[in-house]
């Protein structure tokens, strides 16, 4: 692969989940009821960041293999 995506996806998940608990703690909802919603929402960022780099990753590879069996391939115009 191209792209690794579970080091994107964690710092992803990690930053979402701060970002949920701050808003969490400035909506004014009690610790507990913050503190699940934001492992929730890192669980889905995690999950979605992680198939959307595996996607990403696989186009760019068969994009590259494409590119180059086309180099490889004598062109058969005539002229």
């Amino acid at each position: 692969m191209i792209l690794q995506p579970r080091p994107i996806a964690f710092t992803l998940a990690v930053i979402g989940f701060f970002a949920l608990s701050v808003v969490g703690t400035v909506v004014g909802l009690a610790p507990d009821t913050c503190c699940k919603r934001a492992v929730e929402g890192a669980i889905v960022i995690y999950l979605a960041t992680s198939m959307a780099v595996r996607a990403i990753s696989t186009i760019l590879t068969q994009a590259m293999i494409a590119s180059q069996v086309r180099e490889d391939t004598p062109s058969d115009n005539k002229n």
